[in-house]
């Protein structure tokens, strides 16, 4: 199981910081992924972090603003969010898969809504 929280209402350039707490599988011999998606558009990858946390891919636009990370003792991703524009709403979920891939997902958790406003 995994749970994303740590959304809400933010100004342009302001900052967030997203959790994804899991469950049910060992934590530490899994990739995490955060995607989102904004109304009427398709779900995006963000980025990708591998089990051990040495490996991260972010997507273009958000590289150099987001940073991906992850505690393994807390069971527990996250997504830090700086520089935060209007393109950057979305409902924000992360998801894994049962191959340690980067780009492989099989379950999916709730998503925590991001809102920037002008």
């Amino acid at each position: 199981q995994l749970q994303a929280s740590g959304g809400g209402l933010v100004q342009t350039g302001g900052s967030l910081r997203l959790s994804c707490e899991a469950s049910g599988f060992t934590f530490d011999e899994h990739h995490i992924g955060w995607f989102r998606q904004a109304p009427g558009k398709v779900r995006e990858g963000v980025a990708c972090i591998g089990s051990d946390g040495e490996y991260a891919w972010y997507e273009d636009s958000v590289k150099g603003r987001f940073t991906i990370s992850r505690d393994n003792a807390k069971n527990t991703a996250y997504l830090q969010m700086n520089s935060l524009d209007y393109e950057d709403t979305a409902v924000y979920s992360c998801a894994t898969g049962n191959r340690n891939i980067c780009g492989w997902y099989d379950y999916w958790g709730q998503g925590t809504q991001v809102t920037v406003s002008s």
